[in-house]
């Protein structure tokens, strides 16, 4: 009777454990993800995120798998080694270099898409962040671009949040004044500051505990 008794015990001990661990969550991403230009590489991205949901009271980890330079086709080729065992959940924050390279939209979906594939595959809840193109490809490759986030995201039942930098429209930065954005942003005027990032972390956040509820459920 002892004998079963220390045995529950030990189970009961053990399930604790396990209900212990923190929440995993992989930040599949570019330089944005990545910290790119930061002298202190704990004002980035993922740093911060981390600190913020804790401040929430969330036992988390997320893990940086942000590479500077990374375009669509990059994450999807990376997706299935970035997510190791002990991943709960994934945020895919990609596109920005595709922007910049001016690369087709049509392209830059499939990627997206064989990335949620990969975790739907492994039933991973995903927050999936979209970018905005710029005007200057003209509205047909705006339109394509901006609107594939919105669609993938329906098509898989992600979560999506509309605006990477939504905490910093939020804050007052217009895409019409560029000043107004560079008060936040390294002086390359594409990678945001420590006070960037924090302020793109209070946008997402709320978006991301989301994500955490989702795990499990």
């Amino acid at each position: 009777m002892r004998r079963m008794r220390n045995a529950a015990i030990a189970v009961l001990a053990l399930s604790s454990f396990a209900m212990a661990e923190p929440v995993t969550i992989v930040a599949l991403g570019d330089s944005l993800t990545a910290g790119y230009g930061l002298e202190d590489q704990s004002q980035g991205f993922v740093p911060q995120l981390e600190g913020w949901l804790k401040t929430k009271g969330h036992d988390v980890v997320v893990q940086n798998a942000g590479v500077s330079g990374d375009t669509t086709a990059g994450g999807l080729a990376r997706v299935g080694w970035a997510l190791g065992p002990e991943t709960d959940a994934l945020i895919v924050t990609l596109g920005g270099n595709d922007l910049l390279r001016g690369l087709d939209p049509a392209s830059s979906r499939a990627n997206l898409d064989g990335i949620l594939k990969e975790a739907v595959a492994r039933k991973l809840p995903v927050l999936l962040v979209a970018m905005k193109a710029p005007g200057n490809f003209g509205p047909e490759y705006k339109q394509a671009f901006d609107v594939m986030y919105g669609e993938l995201s329906a098509m898989y039942g992600t979560l999506l949040a509309e605006d990477f930098f939504g905490g910093l429209r939020a804050a007052g930065a217009d895409p019409a004044d560029p000043a107004s954005f560079a008060k936040f942003m390294q002086a390359d005027g594409l990678h945001p500051s420590p006070e960037g990032v924090k302020l793109i972390v209070e946008g997402l956040g709320p978006k991301v505990e989301d994500l955490l509820a989702a795990v499990g459920s």
